[in-house]
């Protein structure tokens, strides 16, 4: 084998591990290492060569949810057209982060982003900037601020899971549902 194999091979069982930790610890953030393992389909002692540690694993997860809500922002596209369309989309695309959402809601120490550490008033930059474009192009209601909407997305998705989790309904219906509840709140009202 040679080295660029070697280091494939192990980028993909890096990752498998990875994966699994999102699924299981989604599921139960109490679950063992040998819980992940498994779910990983690997042994326990190698889930230790590459974190020797649940600590250094968690911080992987995290590390992991960081990039993957960032590319799910960024196939939102929330910088263009109508506040509210960009909106939408980006509830389509976190919903699909499936497992990633429910370890957010129960540990979410897991996945702050240090880049995003500073930010005072604990609302994205770009999410704010959205919403004021809807605010602007009336797609939005302006008596809505960002950080209240921020709160709001968030705790849809959060029922959209538990409510997949208990009732068995389809992913589609609980999308359709959480779209319809988002798209009603943060409609303009007639004066």
């Amino acid at each position: 084998m040679t080295d660029q194999q070697v280091s494939g091979s192990r980028a993909r069982t890096r990752q498998a591990i990875v994966d699994a930790a999102i699924e299981v610890l989604g599921r139960n953030p109490a679950a063992s290492l040998g819980d992940i393992a498994t779910a990983a389909e690997v042994g326990r002692t190698t889930l230790h060569r590459y974190f020797a540690e649940r600590s250094d694993l968690l911080a992987a997860v995290g590390a992991e949810a960081v990039a993957r809500l960032g590319r799910a922002t960024a196939q939102a596209r929330i910088g263009e057209g109508a506040g509210a369309a960009a909106l939408r989309r980006l509830c389509q695309e976190y919903f699909d982060l499936g497992n990633l959402l429910s370890l957010m809601f129960t540990e979410p120490e897991l996945c702050v982003d240090p880049a995003a550490a500073g930010q005072s008033d604990g609302c994205d930059p770009d999410f704010a900037a959205m919403v004021e474009r809807g605010h602007a192009d009336g797609t939005i209601d302006p008596e809505l601020p960002a950080d209240w909407l921020q709160s709001l997305v968030w705790s849809q998705l959060y029922a959209g899971w538990a409510y997949l989790a208990e009732t068995g309904a389809s992913r589609h219906e609980v999308l359709r549902l959480i779209l319809r509840t988002v798209d009603g709140a943060i409609a303009v009202r007639a004066a």
